[in-house]
């Protein structure tokens, strides 16, 4: 059963002269309890995207088009009272860091205990209390010290936890994970993954992953859909992305993935490929703005392209 669906969706932000279109046409839907990865490098419209389906916009921003359904119900419609009953209750998100994310003046306990007072409705004793068990769940062996603690007296992954904490305190049927071990430090990287997982599978929660890194979602996901400015450009489980990417832009992250991980490779080979590569993302991943939106085609079972190139050439030109 569909938890949430995102249909057509176009965010923009506007400027003095013109529309920065950073969602162009994007549409996916998250089963209860499925973990689905967006992949895609920096600006390809990924957070935006997340920061869309809770509505936390800048003033030049909106949603221009499309719809966003949670529970069966149109949320990208609501207003800000109406919204704030969802973010942060039935839908959460983890930011990308912690430490900004996190009040620098506020302690912790009185960051956590705000959450639970507002949205299940506990008093401040009761709050308290919770906020202490909360920690102890996210595996924060001194939670006293640590509601007592201000952000910048925690390190990176503690602050993580924290935010980790805040976001699962009211228990969200909806997890959004914006690039959550970007900030912190290696070790801490692989704990919080580590967390994260136990957690959802505990909680029976759907949850949204945003990465840029491959291997991060590699053992958290099963779908996977690939970003490029705004659009997604291929979408399939995790395995065929890894094993049989198709599109010119996924090879290449790919390849990028595939090299960080295999030290024997040289990063000439790398420049080389890209640049190959880029020939294609040039002139032909798109059709221009003013001709039709491209279908996406099943190039293979639950393998999906978009890509101009697909409908001037044979499907075996991607094999």
């Amino acid at each position: 059963m569909s938890l949430l669906k995102i249909k057509n969706l176009h965010t923009y932000f506007k400027t003095e002269n013109s529309l920065i279109k950073a969602v162009k046409g994007v549409t996916f839907e998250i089963k209860e309890q499925e973990t689905l990865g967006i992949i895609g490098d920096s600006g390809s419209g990924k957070s935006q995207i997340a920061l869309s389906i809770l509505k936390l916009f800048q003033k030049n921003q909106n949603i221009y088009n499309g719809q966003i359904i949670f529970q069966n119900k149109v949320i990208s419609d609501l207003d800000e009272k109406e919204i704030r009953k969802i973010r942060g209750n039935k839908i959460s998100m983890i930011f990308q860091d912690p430490s900004s994310s996190l009040n620098p003046v506020l302690k912790i306990k009185d960051q956590i205990t705000e959450v639970l007072i507002l949205h299940r409705k506990m008093s401040k004793e009761s709050s308290l209390q919770e906020s202490f068990n909360i920690l102890k769940k996210v595996e924060i062996t001194d939670p006293k010290r640590v509601l007592e603690s201000y952000p910048f007296q925690l390190s990176g992954g503690m602050c993580q936890r924290v935010m980790i904490a805040i976001a699962l305190s009211c228990s969200p049927k909806l997890l959004i994970a914006d690039e959550p071990t970007t900030a912190i430090d290696v070790l801490a990287q692989k704990e919080i993954l580590n967390l994260i997982k136990k957690i959802q599978k505990k909680n029976k929660m759907a949850m949204l992953f945003i990465t840029h890194d491959l291997s991060i979602i590699s053992s958290l996901v099963k779908n996977v859909i690939v970003l490029y400015k705004g659009q997604i450009i291929e979408k399939a489980p995790y395995n065929l992305i890894l094993n049989n990417p198709i599109h010119p832009y996924t090879k290449r992250l790919i390849n990028d993935f595939l090299i960080t991980s295999i030290n024997s490779i040289n990063y000439v080979e790398k420049n080389n490929f890209f640049e190959n590569e880029n020939n294609l993302f040039n002139f032909n991943l798109f059709k221009t703005q003013s001709e039709p939106d491209l279908d996406f085609i099943e190039v293979e079972k639950e393998h999906f392209i978009r890509c101009n190139l697909l409908t001037k050439k044979s499907k075996s030109f991607f094999k």
